[in-house]
């Protein structure tokens, strides 16, 4: 009985040290270097950076398509996880797929759908243009882009909560007159806040880091369609490794925070669990 629990102590310390190192050097050591890359020639330069015009401008488009895609997405993951768990009707098995289908196409590919959809050899272009519309190569299209890639993040985390639990509470209100908002208000939404703000954190940081879909929409128009991850690749392209450093240190900040938001939501939604 000792032998097994001390193989199995064993065991378990050298799975932990795998895990330690396999974070250390896929997460910790690549954030590290880009932080240490940003600051090597000073933090007057780093300053020069990130201060840019085009990098204050990659970083309003960043958080601007981010803003949207949040709110966006909130709304037609509240509207999509209720009428699914709460309503039958047919088509609901493909309603579902659909949702989750942004997950299984790459983003270039998203990119090029939009393109297809929107530009000029589209049908529906010589109507966009009357309109004074522009879609590709403008600001919408990063929009739209980023809806798409993030589109079941919030969702999906909605779905499992209102699944598991069911109907009864929101049937009982409803016979004793409440009316839907109301329901959902003091019902429904205590239930699921947690996984809703998990959600919107999840589809933030992701909305954030886009770069496929975004860079074939973009046309790369500096200071007018380039976000943060496309200003990175332009820097380094021209080969300024610093200036494409310290603007990835923003990211890199970014990400931090998403972090630390999700785990405060994680211990929030546990602890009133």
């Amino acid at each position: 009985m000792y032998e097994e629990t001390k193989r199995s102590k064993i065991v378990k310390y050298i799975l932990i040290g795998i895990a330690l190192l396999f974070v250390f050097v896929m997460l910790v050591l690549p954030l590290v270097t880009v932080i240490c890359e940003a600051f090597k020639s000073g933090a007057e330069v780093f300053w020069q950076a990130v201060s840019d015009d085009y990098t204050v401008k990659a970083i309003v488009l960043t958080v601007e398509a981010t803003v949207f895609a949040v709110l966006f997405n909130t709304i037609f993951g509240i509207f999509a996880a209720w009428s699914i768990t709460k309503f039958r009707f047919k088509g609901k098995k493909l309603l579902t797929t659909l949702i989750d289908l942004p997950v299984t196409v790459s983003p270039i590919i998203a990119g090029l759908i939009f393109v297809l959809t929107f530009g000029r050899q589209s049908p529906i272009y010589p109507l966009l243009s009357e309109l004074g519309i522009k879609v590709i190569f403008a600001v919408p299209g990063i929009i739209l882009a980023t809806v798409f890639v993030t589109f079941p993040f919030i969702s999906r985390e909605l779905i499992p909560v209102l699944e598991s639990e069911g109907t009864d509470e929101e049937e009982a209100a409803a016979l004793m007159g409440a009316k839907g908002t109301t329901i959902f208000r003091k019902i429904t939404f205590p239930h699921i806040k947690w996984a809703f703000l998990y959600g919107v954190v999840l589809c933030a940081a992701r909305a954030m880091g886009e770069f496929g879909a975004v860079s074939v929409i973009s046309g790369h128009l500096r200071g007018k369609t380039n976000t943060l991850p496309l200003h990175v690749e332009i820097l380094f392209n021209e080969f300024k490794y610093v200036p494409a450093f310290a603007v990835s240190s923003i990211l890199v900040l970014m990400a931090i925070a998403i972090l630390i938001i999700r785990s405060v939501v994680e211990y929030k939604g546990k602890k009133d669990a």
